[in-house]
């Protein structure tokens, strides 16, 4: 399957950069390329992106109300979004990862493992490094937000279990191994976690399992 990919950043070499690796990719394509979050939304829409690599700070509409509009549009709702940001301790990660992102990355990272990242997000895994993204909740997830719509409470215990290991960056297969269960059982209890949640993807898990406290950064 080829991945239709949607570039969007204000910097035009920033973004014929990417392109050019992106296309180098057998497996990838790209449909169209933004310099504002209200073009990204917009061509996410036209150009049937599966997967928009997204820059934070755009001008119009910033990269975080871009990704809260198309995680809301119920015909993009196969859409994932893939956040770049500078610097991995930039609080606006959290704020994106809340509004629907799947997960991101540094723009210095390896043209190798951006590409890795890509396929991860679009195949339907939440990509969150774990260094960054345990500084990220340490610092910023405990800031006043709305509560979630639903918190572990309505889960069993075993769900509970689940989550908190999805929320520690595992796989199915990790979380099988962990649990003593198959990888077809554990992924039945994520997909079952994410219905009762009403969780787009494994990122929106980590949030709901770090702000009800059933994890705390650097415990359990």
């Amino acid at each position: 399957m080829t991945v239709r990919v949607l570039l969007a950043d204000d910097q035009t070499l920033v973004r014929e950069a990417f392109a050019m690796l992106v296309e180098s990719a057998p497996d990838m394509e790209v449909v169209g390329q933004a310099a504002t979050g209200r073009q990204a939304a917009e061509l996410a829409r036209t150009e049937r992106a599966d997967l928009v690599v997204m820059d934070i700070r755009m001008p119009d509409l910033d990269g975080i109300e871009a990704t809260r509009l198309i995680a809301a549009d119920d015909d993009l709702a196969g859409v994932k979004v893939l956040v770049l940001t500078t610097y991995d301790t930039d609080e606006n990660i959290v704020d994106a990862l809340r509004a629907g992102a799947s997960g991101f990355l540094v723009k210095d990272t390896r043209p190798a493992e951006l590409l890795d990242a890509i396929r991860t997000v679009a195949a339907g895994e939440a990509l969150l490094s774990p260094g960054p993204t345990a500084r990220l909740i340490e610092r910023f997830l405990r800031s006043p937000a709305a509560p979630p719509t639903a918190g572990p409470e309505c889960l069993s215990d075993r769900e509970r279990e689940v989550l908190a290991l999805v929320a520690r960056g595992l796989n199915n297969t990790e979380i099988a191994e962990s649990l003593g269960l198959s990888p077809l059982t554990a992924k039945t209890h994520v997909s079952r976690i994410m219905g009762k949640l009403g969780a787009r993807d494994r990122a929106q898990l980590v949030i709901v399992a770090y702000e009800s406290g059933l994890v705390t950064p650097g415990g359990s």
